[in-house]
């Protein structure tokens, strides 16, 4: 099972970045820049998962390592990591900031980029 101490540490790293915001939505968190959900907290087949808004490449890509897995909602545009076992917190790091990126609007990334 996940730990809380996991789940407050993706929660955390989404909460840095500017004007992110977490809300409830499907009962789980989820955390939004503006009013889009760029990642969230959630269990699927009760694993515990995070799940991460990015573009169809990366999920490609994502898919082929055994921890990753199609969001089930996702269409392709979502992709989910197992979060009851070890996690790549680098590789969890970039994730959320990549998903960030994909929904935030020009000048949260400028924020972001430090060129406001």
């Amino acid at each position: 099972m996940a730990s809380t101490r996991t789940l407050e540490r993706v929660r955390r790293l989404c909460l840095a970045l500017p004007e992110a915001r977490e809300a409830l939505a499907w009962g789980h968190p989820v955390f939004k820049a503006g009013t889009k959900t760029f990642a969230a907290i959630e269990f699927v087949d009760s694993r515990p998962s995070v799940a991460f808004r990015l573009e169809p490449l990366d999920v490609d890509l994502l898919l082929k390592r055994p921890s990753f897995f199609a969001t089930p909602y996702g269409r392709g545009l979502w992709v989910s990591a197992w979060a009851d076992g070890p996690l790549d917190w680098p590789l969890v790091t970039r994730l959320v900031e990549r998903s960030y990126r994909v929904v935030a609007l020009k000048r949260m990334v400028k924020v972001l980029d430090g060129t406001r």
